[in-house]
């Protein structure tokens, strides 16, 4: 398993004023420019081993245009940038530039039977299943961080708060169990759709694979299994339904991490101060020395923040895509889709981060207890089910975690 990168900083001199908060973890390259191009580059290739295994263009013809792909050095990216305004998409950019590097008869080869979307939708499930990877190894490791508070925490009792006020006595494990719950929750949602939704698009101009004769099946299946994407039944074109998925569940993954980072900015307050977050020289205030901001539970919040709208706006592209190609609707789930990764991504490094390097006052969460709930502590049965609703969270997350890659 990938470790997770929740603790590296920024590189030193790189990055803008912001990056280093909204920016975090490995995500954002995953889904740059470079992972795009890389992307098309490995889908042209794909392509075109497919249509040499069905005997459509020449293996020799194949090779050439998969040794190009490897290539990616030789493609100017903010060329074919420029370049994209003309057809409304940077896949025909490309398409000319790799035709001029593969050069002689097998130029002509090169996106074969293709359209430009079918390009840039398998490119993006490439790039997706690459993220999706990521961001599920820093959840991973916030849920671990939150498996062992649940664990080292299991009879720590504190007060319960309903509505921001203190209700019946809960213990800090209940509270990290239920955090560890929906983050793994989250995690099982991000996996299947990883697992079972991104698939290759192919259908070439008007999603009938016409120019492939009868080989158009064959095609779609050989492409599906040299990039180890799923063979969907029919092109998806206008069918945006894997799309909204794949948003869908990078809201709920945004959701899950919000929660405990929201716990902790009000169990740090000063009046409360029961958690604090580690890490030495983090958190100073430009105007009060003596204060410990939450950092990493704020800079979680701040990028979690942003993703309902991006899931909406991703959701709202994905509806009523035009016949056999949308005018527009296409387009717009670019750079949301983008965004939002980038967003969850951070958000999920910077919690694994958060609790990571919790630290937790036991004594503070005893003294907090209110004079209301003293004589529900001398009950018995006080803490009810709490200490089995922990050891099944973290149960749960072990078994998961030795299950799943």
């Amino acid at each position: 398993m990938r470790p997770s990168s929740s603790g590296s900083e920024p590189e030193p001199g790189r990055g803008g004023l912001f990056d280093s908060l909204s920016r975090r973890g490995p995500v954002p390259e995953l889904v740059g420019d470079a992972a795009y191009l890389q992307a098309m580059l490995d889908t042209e290739a794909a392509l075109a081993r497919a249509e040499a295994r069905a005997g459509l263009i020449p293996a020799e013809d194949a090779e050439a245009i998969s040794a190009a792909g490897r290539k990616p050095d030789l493609f100017d990216i903010a060329e074919l940038g420029r370049e994209a305004a003309g057809p409304g998409n940077p896949v025909e950019p490309l398409v000319r530039r790799l035709r001029a590097v593969v050069g002689g008869g097998a130029a002509e080869h090169v996106h074969a039977g293709a359209t430009s979307q079918d390009i840039l939708d398998t490119a993006t499930m490439l790039v997706a299943r690459q993220a999706l990877s990521a961001v599920l190894a820093d959840v991973d490791a916030a849920g671990d961080a939150a498996a062992r508070l649940a664990a080292a925490h299991r009879r720590t009792v504190m007060a319960g708060r309903t509505l921001l006020q203190q209700a019946r006595p809960t213990t800090f494990g209940a509270k990290a169990a239920g955090w560890l719950s929906g983050l793994d929750d989250a995690a099982d949602l991000l996996r299947a759709v990883r697992r079972d939704r991104l698939a290759v698009q192919l259908g070439g101009a008007a999603g009938t694979l016409a120019s492939l004769g009868g080989r158009g099946p064959d095609v779609v299946a050989g492409l599906a299994e040299d990039l180890g994407l799923a063979a969907p039944a029919l092109p998806w074109h206008t069918n945006r339904s894997r799309v909204a998925e794949l948003a869908a569940a990078l809201g709920v993954a945004a959701a899950a991490l919000a929660k405990p980072a929201r716990d902790v900015t009000l169990l740090a307050q000063t009046e409360i101060a029961e958690v604090r977050e580690g890490v030495p020289g983090r958190g100073r205030s430009s105007a009060m020395a003596h204060k410990h901001n939450p950092v990493a539970a704020v800079a979680t919040l701040a990028n979690a923040a942003q993703a309902p709208g991006l899931v909406a706006t991703v959701l709202t592209a994905a509806a009523g895509h035009e016949h056999e190609r949308a005018a527009g609707a296409w387009h717009a789930e670019w750079r949301p889709l983008r965004e939002l990764f980038v967003a969850v991504g951070s958000a999920a490094a910077w919690l694994a981060d958060c609790l990571g390097h919790l630290e937790v006052d036991e004594q503070r969460m005893r003294a907090n207890i209110g004079a209301d709930l003293e004589p529900a502590l001398r009950s018995d049965d006080h803490l009810g089910s709490a200490e089995t609703f922990v050891d099944t969270a973290v149960r749960r997350h072990a078994d998961r975690r030795n299950e799943t890659p």
